[in-house]
């Protein structure tokens, strides 16, 4: 073989190379029609992500939905819907709580979600951005940007905006001035000061869906506490909310 033809060959392949990555960007990226949108929508609500209405438009609460889906099935946080993520949608499996089935919250720091369980099965997810473990000034003081870890009731609650601290909507308090709350800005990384953050579209619904009392579990994949023996004995979780209001 002549060094001319191993030269077509190598330039023959490489176009081939050239082309198929190109259709299948083109493929990634070519837009969907509202059906397929629909489709998505419906697969995600009935995984049990947050999506919002589902009627085929790809708004800020179906690209929050994709993205926690995206966060707990550990795949690239893109926020874009293409047909990869569709089938890889129809491929999920419903997250489980990792305590059992009872009424609670999970937020998974690894993962940056929080589930709502009930105890018949059914969980509602979102994406979350909690504390950054960085130090930071506030008052006059230095502070550490931690999400504590553990087992938690929310002993209290804000309606609305908070007036004190801005940005804060419908706090839901779990640990001294840690709380589950609306944000308007809730990135895909590790964020806040310590607190919890949800997207604000869905942050009064999480707060009608937590009474006070509501089991928080936080953890990380070195920390886990269950919260089972509350369950089993009421007394234990109220005298935990107790101390939670004293505190």
């Amino acid at each position: 073989m002549t060094r001319l033809m191993m030269k077509l060959i190598v330039t023959v392949c490489l176009l081939l190379i050239v082309t198929a990555t190109a259709a299948e960007a083109q493929n990634r990226k070519r837009l969907l029609t509202r059906a397929e949108t629909r489709d998505a929508e419906r697969s995600l609500a009935e995984l049990g992500y947050w999506t919002g209405p589902v009627d085929g438009v790809f708004d800020p609460a179906t690209r929050f939905a994709l993205i926690a889906f995206q966060k707990y099935e550990q795949r690239p946080v893109t926020g874009e819907l293409t047909a990869g993520e569709i089938q890889a949608i129809r491929n999920g499996a419903k997250p489980l709580p990792r305590d059992g089935d009872y009424e609670h919250v999970e937020v998974d720091v690894d993962r940056q979600v929080l589930m709502i369980f009930d105890a018949k099965g059914g969980v509602r997810v979102l994406p979350v951005s909690t504390g950054t473990d960085k130090p930071f000034f506030y008052d006059g003081q230095e502070s550490v940007a931690y999400t504590p870890r553990g087992r938690f009731v929310i002993y209290d609650k804000g309606v609305g905006w908070d007036k004190l601290f801005p940005g804060m909507y419908y706090a839901n308090y779990i640990s001294g001035g840690i709380a589950i709350h609306g944000y308007p800005s809730v990135p895909n990384v590790p964020a806040s000061h310590g607190c919890i953050r949800i997207p604000v579209f869905a942050a009064a619904e999480v707060s009608k869906r937590l009474p006070l009392g509501t089991i928080v579990l936080v953890y990380d994949k070195v920390s886990f506490v269950s919260a089972k023996s509350w369950v089993e004995n009421p007394k234990l979780k109220e005298a935990a909310l107790a101390n939670s209001v004293i505190y």
